[in-house]
Formats: C-alpha cells, structure tokens, sequence
C-alpha cells in the first residue's frame, strides 16, 4: 500500500447554490427546540411579572446551555451539561469583568476574539455540539459591551448559574421516560444506513458515500453505547447486538436483508421493547452461552485522551478564529459601528473543519442573516406590544431557530438573527431602522473578514495529519488481521482489534474529506486513502468471520491472511 503513488488532486470549488441546499431534519428536530423553550420561558416570564426583563439576557445565557447534549446518553448528558454551563458562566464571568473594568472598544474585541478561539478550540476537542462554541460566543462577546460595575458581576452571574441549573434539569428530564433514548436512536440510525448500504450493493451499484456512512453512524452508534460506563443494562447489551448486526451487514452486504435491518430500526426508535434478535456469536456456536458483547467491558474502562493532545492539531483553527474575530470587530468599529460583537459573531460562526466548509458557511451565513433580518421588521409591531409580547416572540425565535437549522444552517439563521437583534431590545426598544441597517453591515463585514482570515491563515498541518491516519489505519488493519488469522486470539481481543479498525477508518475518511477542502498544500495521497480503506474493510469482514458472526467462505486461515493484508 505504501507503495501507491500519491496522485496529485485539484482544489475544490467554493460552492454557492450547493451550499443553500435544503437536507432532511434531524430526527430529533423537536428536543432542543422544545427544550430551549422549556429552559428560555420560566425565568424570563419570571423576569417579566417583576419587571425586570432588563436582567433577562442574563438568565438567557444559562437558559441556552439546554441546547446541548441530545445525543449523549443520559449519564454522559449530565457531565456535559454541567461542564458547558461552568464554561458559559466561565465565559461569562471574563466578559462581564472585563466590561466592568475598561470601555475601551478595542480591548473589548480582543479579548471577544480571544474568548471566542479559546471556546472554539475546547468544543472541538471535546466535541461539544451542536451548536458548539456559537452560543458560548453569542453570549461572551454581547455581554462585553454590556455597561457593568464590579459590584454587578456576582448578581448577574447568579442568575446565569440559576438558569443554567434549570436548564440541566430540563436537558435531564426525559431520562425517567425514555432512559435509553438516545442509545435507541443511535442505534436506529445505525442500522439504517446498514440497510441503505446493502441495497446499494445488492443493486451492484456499491457506493462509497453510502459505504462512509454506514461506518460513520456505527462508529457513532458504539461511541454512543460506550459513553455511558455505568454498568450495561439488559436494554443496552439488546442494541450492542443489533448494531453488531449492523456491522455483520457492512461485512456482507449482499447477503443481507435490508428490510428486515429497517424493521429493527423501526422497533428500536419506538419506545417498546428492543428486539432480541439472539446473540449471533451464539448463534454460530463459537462462545457457546456467553451472552455479553466481549470486548465491551474493557473499552469502558479505557480512559479517553487527555485534553492537551486534542488541543494540539487544532491550533490553525484557534488562530483562524482569534484574528478573523478581532479583524472582523476592529472593522466594525472603524466603520462607526455600535455593536461590534456582532461582525465578531459572525466571523467565529463561519470556521469549520477547512476552507471549503468555511466558505459554505459563510454562505449560508449571509443569506440567512439578510432573510432574517426582513422577519425581524416583520415582527417588531408585535414584540413592541409590551413585555409579555417581547418575551413570546423570543420564544418562537428559538423554536424555529433549532427546529430549522438541522435542514441547513441558513434556515436556521433567519430565526437566529430575529432572535439576537429582539435580545438586544431587552433593556428597551431601540430605532428598527438603525438596527437593520447594523446587522446587515456587521454581518457583510464578519462574512468577508472572517472568511479573508480563513485564507491567511492556512492549516499546513493537514496534510500531515492524512500520513498519521493512513498509518494509523495499517497499524490497525495488520493488528487484526493477525488475529483473525491467529488459532489462539481471544474474544475480547478480537473485538477490540475490530472496533479499532472501525474507529481508524472512520478516522481516516474525515481527515481526508477535511484535507481535501485546505488550500495551499501539497498534492494529497488520495490513492493511499481509497486503498487502504479497501483493506480495511476486507480486514474488517474476515475479523467479523473470525468472531463467528459471519460462515467462514472455506479460505483457509493463510489465504485469508494474505488477502486481508494486500493493498
């Protein structure tokens, strides 16, 4: 394999009306739209009844935090939303010090743009989101120019801590009725894109994106299972085996039968019982009754990788978002602008993994952003009836908001931006006209800035990264096929050996699909990519016919070995 020729690859083109294309909604569209209400509505009717609504972007800081974590396990939910409520009151507590200290415009938008690539890079790393450090943002460089004093600080900050409590209870609440849900959903998504992909391959039209995504949401399924490392349930140790099945599906695809996959997924997204579908290694008589998923224990208890060696290979991204968010506000300002979080905001929305995400969602940015700003004069006569009315319009701006973005990013900004421009009307009513006329400006100026940094600064890095990942990939690819070939492997080493594999083909796709959107680097070994994806897979099948899952073809354990380890 290390052989191939690296074969020389053209930039992708920046994409315009690809980048405004609708996708299907997230199937679980209505939990942070419902939970974001749920959070947002107590303590601002609160506020509302004491007239006080001046206070509430406070308590919206800690309301917002509900926003995360859907996808966790519950017990893994309650870690996370704790950690991004201390990192929002974190945020917060640095932004409202430093508003109580200086005025001065310029310090503020260093120190916005400083906090803004401090949370973009530790959401990253801990693959915190949606929406990632957006929010964490929003909130951190609008409260900088917020007037404070010292003496204010410890009041406000309390009643973010107070919303943002709420809001764990609120993210935590649907653990008592559906305490597996988000392993279920998981797992449906799973077999799903299972079923997706062998119909491909019966068809005799194997695609790869689908291939990719099958292996991506069974990667996500697993990660899914094993963040909970409480002791497995029975319900847990049901859907371990059916997305076992799932794999037995991306081994053998044309012996698969996709609608009986789809049934399962069906059943298991319900909240009845998860179906037994038995033990395949059981079934296949080669652990006799054992009737745990080996190899599941063990990966529990390993520990993930500290902090610091995620942070690392995130730097560009850091640095990317620290100037084009201090440039974008510095911009602002020369142009005379009020609100220069605003362009600030804008431009930390934009990075993603490379450049060609980066442009896409400066696109989508944009557009949204004009659109949203129609709606928000649209809607002004009523939030101007009074409080309550205020009050309610936010309310249905952050249901549409998290209802829409799953579709495509720009939707989601037309409610986004209705929402942050009614936030800053809190205090009181301000000129519709100056108000539409500095968002669209800040917004122009944080899309071209922010996306002029992206270009300056490029991550050099990337492809490097692609050499660890395809050697990564070797590594774990000979691993398992010398115990697949090996008489004497052990259960449990099996299944790690495969669940590695799976995790370092995963990998390797989203570091080369990352890669290929960099400009300015050396051309990219995009034949290595596609042939060691291919061993990896055949490696992949026999290590699952090694486990019992799957009848052994009548290759023998050398020509099995041989086949599984050539390029």
């Amino acid at each position: 394999m290390s052989s191939a020729t690296p074969t020389p690859t053209r930039v992708r083109r920046l994409p315009v009306v690809g980048a405004l294309r609708l996708g299907r909604p997230s199937d679980v569209w209505f939990k942070p739209a419902l939970s974001v209400v749920a959070a947002v509505a107590p303590p601002s009717l609160l506020l509302v009844a004491l007239g006080r609504l001046d206070l509430a972007a406070y308590t919206m800081a800690g309301s917002l935090c509900a926003l995360y974590a859907h996808h966790r396990p519950y017990a893994a939910r309650a870690k996370v939303l704790a950690w991004v409520v201390l990192g929002m009151l974190g945020g917060l507590a640095v932004a409202l010090v430093t508003a109580s200290l200086t005025r001065n415009a310029v310090v503020l938008v260093t120190v916005g743009a400083l906090l803004a690539a401090v949370q973009k890079a530790v959401c990253d790393a801990t693959r915190v989101g949606p929406p990632a450090h957006v929010i964490l943002t929003f909130v951190s460089s609008a409260t900088l120019f917020v007037p404070q004093t010292l003496g204010q600080v410890p009041g406000h900050l309390a009643l973010a801590a107070a919303a943002g409590a709420w809001a764990w209870l609120v993210g935590m609440a649907p653990a008592p009725l559906r305490p597996h849900g988000p392993e279920r959903r998981a797992t449906a998504q799973a077999l799903h894109t299972a079923a997706a992909y062998a119909e491909t391959a019966r068809g005799g039209e194997e695609s790869a994106g689908a291939r990719s995504a099958a292996y991506a949401a069974v990667h996500a399924a697993w990660q899914t299972l094993l963040a909970a490392r409480n002791r497995p349930s029975t319900t847990r140790r049901a859907l371990e085996r059916l997305v076992v099945r799932a794999e037995v599906a991306l081994a053998t695809p044309a012996d698969t039968d996709p609608a009986r996959l789809r049934a399962w997924a069906d059943a298991v997204r319900g909240s009845g019982r998860v179906p037994r579908t038995g033990d395949p290694r059981r079934d296949e008589g080669s652990l006799g009754e054992r009737d745990e998923l080996v190899g599941v224990a063990a990966e529990r208890a390993v520990a993930p990788r500290p902090l610091w060696s995620r942070l690392g290979p995130l730097a560009p991204l850091a640095v990317r978002t620290a100037l084009g968010c201090a440039l974008a506000g510095y911009v602002s300002l020369a142009l005379g602008a009020d609100r220069p979080y605003w362009a600030l905001v804008t431009a930390a929305s934009l990075y993603q993994a490379n450049l060609t995400l980066t442009w896409s969602r400066a696109v989508q940015r944009v557009v949204g952003n004009l659109v949203g700003v129609l709606l928000f004069a649209a809607v002004t006569p009523v939030a101007r009836l009074g409080p309550l009315a205020l009050v309610l319009c936010i309310l249905a701006c952050n249901f549409g908001a998290e209802a829409l973005i799953g579709r495509n990013y720009w939707l989601g900004s037309v409610c986004v931006t209705p929402l942050a421009l009614l936030v800053t009307e809190l205090p009181g009513y301000q000129p519709t006209g100056e108000l539409v006329t500095d968002r669209v400006v800040d917004t122009l100026v944080g899309a071209l800035v922010g996306f002029a940094a992206a270009l300056a600064v490029t991550d050099r890095r990337a492809g490097r990264r692609l050499e660890r990942a395809l050697t990564a990939v070797d590594r774990a690819r000979e691993r398992a096929a010398r115990l697949a070939a090996g008489p004497a492997a052990t259960p449990a080493a099996l299944e790690a050996a495969r669940r590695g594999l799976a995790a370092a083909v995963v990998d390797l796709r989203a570091t080369a699909d990352a890669a290929a959107g960099e400009w300015w680097q050396r051309a990219l070994p995009q034949e290595r990519v596609v042939l060691a994806e291919q061993a990896a897979h055949r490696t992949l099948a026999a290590t699952v016919r090694r486990q019992g899952l799957l009848p052994d073809p009548g290759t023998t354990s050398t020509q099995t070995h041989t086949e599984d380890t050539s390029p």
